[in-house]
């Protein structure tokens, strides 16, 4: 049985810590297309045509209630086989995990919106406001205040979850440390353990941020 190699771990931690760069990258941007996205979405199906909230509703069900790992090889296999082989897979699978996790975010922002005060939407209507008005001085400041520390949770999550980008050789820190232990025949503990330690470093203070803003955010009174 192969025990704990301190060795291993300074020859791993390079790789590793290379991986920790890659998740974290694929982390912006999927957080970028996953705020605009949802937001755009919440928007759409709050305002839009009967037809446009149907069609954004039954997408991103669908997505909702589908596994994240069968969206990345679905939509990896199809952008390499119908559009552009050359396409990075840091590219499409920051884009499936950032449209994977707009589903949720639109949630929230959909949920801050409706709790605003009916009467808020009367008076705007009873003025006459124009609906740029309405939404960027009444609706969005309200909403993001309801909806940001839930928002900022669906990037927590979003975060652990770029591992899966794995399956479509993403080398983030799971596949460095697979990676390694192919090369070497050894390491994999280390690799793994390394790899659970920068996430659980990188995640434990923005989760207890994002708990502290959402205990907050419910005690001030708007």
């Amino acid at each position: 049985m192969n025990e704990w190699n301190n060795e291993i771990v300074v020859e791993v931690f390079p790789a590793i810590w290379q991986g920790f760069i890659v998740v974290l990258q694929v982390t912006l941007v999927a957080g970028v297309i996953a705020i605009l996205l949802g937001l755009l979405v919440a928007i759409g199906e709050r305002t839009g045509p009967p037809w446009l909230k149907r069609v954004l509703s039954g997408v991103f069900q669908f997505i909702r209630n589908t596994p994240l790992l069968v969206q990345v090889l679905f939509v990896w296999t199809a952008t390499s086989l119908y559009i552009n082989p050359e396409w990075s897979a840091f590219a499409v699978g920051s884009a499936v995990l950032g449209v994977h996790y707009a589903s949720y975010t639109s949630e929230s922002y959909r949920a801050g919106i409706e709790a605003i005060p009916v009467g808020q939407w009367e008076a705007a209507t009873a003025l006459s406001l124009p609906t740029h008005r309405v939404w960027g001085a009444i609706v969005l400041p309200q909403m993001m205040r309801r909806s940001t520390a839930a928002v900022a949770n669906w990037i927590i999550a979003m975060f652990k979850e770029v591992p899966t980008l794995f399956i479509i050789g993403v080398l983030e820190m799971i596949a460095q440390a697979q990676k390694y232990q192919g090369q070497h025949y050894d390491g994999a503990v280390e690799g793994y353990t390394i790899a659970g330690i920068l996430f659980l470093a990188a995640s434990y203070p923005v989760a207890v941020a994002a708990r502290r803003l959402e205990n907050r955010l419910a005690k001030s009174h708007f």
